[in-house]
């Protein structure tokens, strides 16, 4: 499982949350949602991620930071902090920056990718590599009303649906990571019944939703990654389930294939803050 699948399995976590129904809810007073997920890969434990959402008025702070390893560090371990800031509107997030930095596996880096006006203003990465002639290029008009991964994921407008409505699945989200520009397209496939023990769990419908992974320019054609993730977009799914006290969506589960054994990402608990008032919730 290598960074961009990672990045790409984040992404779709998130892609369920509405940045509509989010903008509603901060005009009431500052809202913080705290998700921890577990990270499996061809059936073991492979990491957790924990990311942190705090709304105001009218702007949003993301923070998110994971660690995976196998068998302990001794085969191989990768740690990723990345933020997001911008402003939230009835007709969704407007993204200022996004930050990632990133270790692991004898590599490590720093992306920042700032906007302005709607479309991607500037970026910058570390180390610096030189263009790839072969590299299908990013175009202006490509980075208009795009998204940065953590804007992408946790802040896309949706409309305020009811616990399994299929209508979640119908979006369409247009992506930057700094490098590559694709979109990610959820498809309604079905509904599920949850069934939680735990006294604050969640039982009940959940909207099964496909997503096929488009790319669209800033990669070779022949990457064998990208080309894999495209051609088994049929196997991706994320299952969209209610947040309480509030008008969103969260994933409680996502899995895609890898070249290596089918990866997922599992909410195993969460904690929502608004105006002094909290709710938490866990896996059982």
């Amino acid at each position: 499982m290598n960074l961009r699948t990672l990045g790409f399995l984040l992404v779709v976590a998130g892609s369920a949350l509405s940045g509509r129904a989010f903008a509603e809810d901060a005009g009431r007073g500052a809202t913080q949602i705290t998700a921890n997920y577990g990270v499996y890969f061809a059936g073991l434990h492979f990491g957790d991620v924990r990311l942190v959402m705090t709304v105001g008025h009218s702007d949003y702070e993301m923070n998110g930071d994971g660690r995976f390893s196998l068998l302990s560090d001794l085969i191989f371990e990768w740690r990723g902090v990345t933020t997001s800031t911008g402003q939230l509107g009835k007709s969704g997030p407007k993204p200022s920056l996004y930050t990632l930095n990133y270790s692991g596996g004898n590599k490590q880096g720093d992306v920042r990718v700032a906007f302005a006006r709607g479309t991607v203003a500037q970026v910058s990465m570390s180390p610096t590599k030189r263009p790839n002639p072969r590299d299908i290029p990013v175009t202006k008009a490509q980075l208009r009303g795009v998204l940065d991964p953590m804007s992408g994921a946790f802040l896309h407008a949706r409309p305020n649906l009811s616990a399994g409505n299929l209508k979640a699945c119908d979006e369409t989200i247009p992506v930057f990571d700094g490098k590559i520009r694709f979109d990610l397209v959820l498809t309604p496939q079905q509904q599920r019944r949850v069934e939680s023990n735990a006294p604050n769990g969640y039982s009940g419908l959940a909207a099964v939703c496909g997503v096929k992974f488009v790319p669209i320019s800033g990669y070779r054609p022949d990457d064998r990654a990208v080309k894999y993730m495209s051609s088994h977009t049929d196997s991706i799914e994320v299952w969209l389930v209610p947040l309480p006290r509030t008008a969103l969506y969260v994933p409680y589960r996502i899995s895609l294939p890898t070249a290596f054994g089918s990866g997922s990402a599992e909410l195993l608990s969460f904690r929502v803050d608004k105006g002094g008032a909290s709710e938490a919730s866990s896996k059982p």
